[in-house]
């Protein structure tokens, strides 16, 4: 009887730890990026999040596009608030940093900010990001560019 109660008692740990918010989330996937101007661009995203609580997390966000030998990497940080229900996360970021724009030989540093948010799929350790949608404010020296827009969809894996 004690073994069954033992077993009976992990059991239900383990069904209370799998409802806990999870501490931590991976994504990683494919971007789609709009630039001022009419340029298309593609790459990959990946972003890091630290849950700090029920709603709110720490995202860190690192994104590569190419298109004709020149690439464009961010690297943003900021505030997440998010919901975390049974089949589906709706969030929402407001990101900070930097930006390198860098081809022909040479490159050039800015920076970027990304407001937007998405929806993650999936119930348990993997789900699937379809969209992540961001507006980006990039600023080189001498001038900025509003009219951006990028697109995200991949896999996250929750610890």
């Amino acid at each position: 009887m004690r073994k069954f109660s033992l077993c009976l008692a992990a059991l239900f740990v383990f069904a209370v730890a799998a409802q806990a918010e999870p501490k931590a989330e991976i994504f990683g996937g494919y971007q789609y990026t709009r630039l001022e101007g009419g340029l298309n661009w593609n790459g990959w995203n990946a972003a890091v999040t630290g849950n700090m609580g029920k709603v709110v997390g720490i995202t860190g966000d690192f994104s590569q596009v190419y298109n004709s030998g020149v690439n464009f990497t961010t690297y943003t940080f900021g505030p997440e608030l998010h919901a975390h229900l049974p089949i589906v996360k709706p969030f929402v970021h407001a990101l900070v940093g930097g930006a390198r724009l860098a081809g022909g030989g040479g490159s050039v540093n800015g920076f970027a900010t990304y407001v937007g948010g998405g929806l993650d799929i999936g119930h348990g350790v993997f789900a699937v990001r379809v969209p992540q949608f961001d507006w980006m404010y990039a600023h080189f020296s001498g001038g900025g560019s509003s009219k951006n827009v990028r697109l995200s969809v991949g896999l996250v894996a929750r610890f």
